[in-house]
């Protein structure tokens, strides 16, 4: 599984999050729904939501996307000065992670 820079993961948040783009959401209401949408469904949630979004309605997402990558950008810019890179095993929801060792220690796959 490839590496994603952390502005990913947080475009992929803002993605997944109830901001739209028509309410034009300052650098710190961008953050705090980054924040809670990673909370809330885990790395690997925002980035399924994403997924599903471009599954069933392309057209809308593209746009979707290019605007949460925008967003991210400029809401985080003082708080980045290089790329970060998050290792896959962060990625799971907050909540599964037990649930994943659990399954994992007991053999199950």
């Amino acid at each position: 599984m490839p590496y994603l820079t952390i502005g990913a993961y947080r475009a992929d948040a803002v993605f997944a999050s109830g901001l739209q783009r028509g309410d034009e959401p300052s650098a710190g209401q961008v953050r705090q729904a980054v924040a809670a949408a990673i909370r809330a469904f885990g790395y690997s949630g925002c980035a399924e939501r994403v997924a599903q979004e471009f599954g069933d309605h392309p057209e809308t997402a593209v746009i979707r996307m290019r605007w949460a990558r925008a967003v991210a950008r400029e809401a985080f810019a003082d708080s980045v000065s290089a790329p970060t890179a998050i290792s896959p095993s962060v990625m799971v929801a907050p909540g599964r992670q037990a649930h994943e060792r659990r399954r994992h220690d007991s053999g199950d796959q």
